[in-house]
């Protein structure tokens, strides 16, 4: 048994042996029926989520009670998630024309509305239909990279390094997908916790309450990697994002991994 994440009255218990006795959670006792099956959550005590997953005869279990500070963290983080971008606000406005400041600095944007757009990676003229998937945050998470990671962004962007494909991705889309396939993986919005990644980074949430837009700049320097790797090309995207998604969660659930800066693709940031 791996305990990996002791924080308040949160424990989070990643493995059991097959030789090991099912463990009771402090909190609670979880029903053991051959009903229960991986990714079947009971849940016990007011105010506490517990989780057990069944794998192959050996039991995985979450037990959470989240602290002050991650309720109030998740909380804002959520409400970003929930923010679609509006072109008709002057924040959201000025948060693109930042975004293109961060990009291309030396250059003036000619509108918001412009063909200059596409040279990012926008599908057409006009980048806020392309937000409709991943809201605001897609477009924060964007600007949170070209400012925080600005040679990786620009790598990236400019598509250097590696051999590349003659289709390639388009950047500022592919931004927004790894956007939304984050959203999907963690699960924030689930009333009930169903996984051990979720679990995971809401600690890492305490620690950091930028811990999601890092997941974000460490998703996509993972992204571009396997593309590499792979020699994919544009009609491979989707398949490059899954198997993206697998080492993200892969790495997040390792045991000295407590913080986003620790997992080992974070070294790919520069």
């Amino acid at each position: 048994m791996s305990v990996v994440r002791t924080q308040g009255n949160c424990v989070a218990i990643r493995a059991l042996s097959h030789q090991s006795s099912i463990p009771r959670c402090p909190h609670g006792s979880a029903s053991s029926s051959d009903d229960a099956t991986s990714g079947t959550p009971t849940w016990i005590g007011k105010g506490l989520t517990c989780v057990c997953f069944k794998r192959k005869g050996s039991y995985e279990r979450i037990c959470i009670n989240l602290t002050p500070l991650q309720e109030e963290r998740l909380k804002r983080l959520k409400h970003r998630m929930k923010i679609y971008f509006d072109a008709s606000r002057p924040d959201h406005q000025e948060a693109l024309r930042a975004l293109w400041s961060a990009t291309y600095p030396d250059r003036e944007l000619h509108g918001l509305i412009s063909d200059q757009w596409k040279e990012m990676g926008w599908q057409g003229r006009d980048p806020s239909t392309d937000f409709r998937g991943a809201g605001f945050i897609s477009l924060e998470n964007l600007l949170f990279f070209a400012k925080t990671f600005s040679i990786s962004f620009q790598r990236l962007l400019k598509k250097q390094g590696g051999k590349r494909s003659a289709w390639e991705y388009p950047f500022a889309v592919a931004g927004v997908n790894i956007t939304f396939m984050i959203m999907q993986m963690l699960d924030l919005d689930a009333t009930k916790p169903r996984t051990f990644v979720r679990s995971v980074f809401l600690q890492m949430l305490s620690e950091n309450e930028w811990a999601f837009d890092l997941l974000y700049c460490v998703a996509f320097v993972v992204m571009d990697k396997q593309w590499l790797e792979k020699n994919a090309t544009y009609m491979e995207f989707n398949d490059v994002l899954k198997s993206t998604r697998a080492q993200v969660e892969r790495e997040l659930l390792m045991d000295d991994v407590l913080r986003i800066e620790d997992m080992p693709s974070y070294a790919l940031l520069s």
